[in-house]
């Protein structure tokens, strides 16, 4: 019955296969003395393989353990697309190994997403420049707890205008909610008085005493949770 409950549970995040909504985000480290070269090859290479559905955005990672890399985001697309997908051929992967992968360390990760539209509040498409990305994850058998924290979250986002897209992190590691605040208005959307504190408008949104709740709640469901600050670089990207 648990995992019957469970499956139900996860359902909205899965959708149906056809549904736009997955994204494959990888990250690359070039090594120091090739950062140039590799930004040059990175460009051509996705110019030329990466398009509609395959297009790639990628951001300058500001701050956190991954300062320094390069978050390239590929999609949104569905499952079946992916599924159909192969190995991309022989000519796309010549070109990487041959100019790209050469200036990389051996540092990276990737990973599958699925967008959440039920718990965002911007739509997933659209984009800003400057974001922050916040990785939470849950304790062993407290995901339905994490996504109810992220629920009452999305009512202080929405009274302060915060645009945040949501996702959940699919067999990439252990169980993960990321959130994304896309900063429409730049990097002043995170100085104080930009908008009021984010406890004053959970507890105005979800009742008195509802922040306390929300603590005690958090610490009972997340394992640990980390963020960083990202900047898209247009220049690198697929156009």
């Amino acid at each position: 019955m648990k995992k019957i409950v469970f499956i139900l549970l996860l359902a909205p995040f899965f959708g149906i296969g056809q549904t736009k909504n997955v994204v494959n985000a990888n990250r690359y480290f070039p090594k120091a003395d090739k950062v140039l070269e590799f930004e040059k090859a990175l460009t051509a290479h996705a110019q030329k393989y990466h398009k509609g559905d395959w297009k790639w955005r990628v951001y300058d990672i500001q701050s956190g353990p991954d300062a320094g890399g390069y978050h390239v985001t590929e999609g949104p697309t569905s499952w079946d697309a992916f599924d159909g997908r192969g190995n991309l051929g022989t000519e796309h992967n010549n070109d990487w190994n041959k100019t790209v992968a050469i200036y990389l360390t051996d540092k990276g990760s990737s990973n599958y997403s699925v967008y959440v539209d039920s718990l965002s509040t911007v739509q997933l498409t659209d984009f800003s420049d400057k974001i922050v990305i916040n990785h939470m994850y849950a304790k062993p058998g407290m995901i339905g707890e994490t996504v109810d924290l992220v629920k009452r979250l999305k009512k202080a986002w929405a009274a302060g205008n915060e645009s945040v897209a949501v996702y959940q992190a699919i067999n990439s590691g252990g169980p993960q909610i990321v959130t994304v605040t896309r900063l429409k208005n730049g990097l002043k959307e995170m100085a104080d008085g930009y908008r009021k504190p984010l406890p004053e408008r959970f507890t105005a949104a979800n009742g008195a005493g509802s922040w306390d709740t929300y603590l005690a709640d958090y610490a009972k469901a997340v394992e640990s949770r980390w963020s960083e600050l990202l900047f898209y670089r247009a220049d690198l990207s697929s156009r």
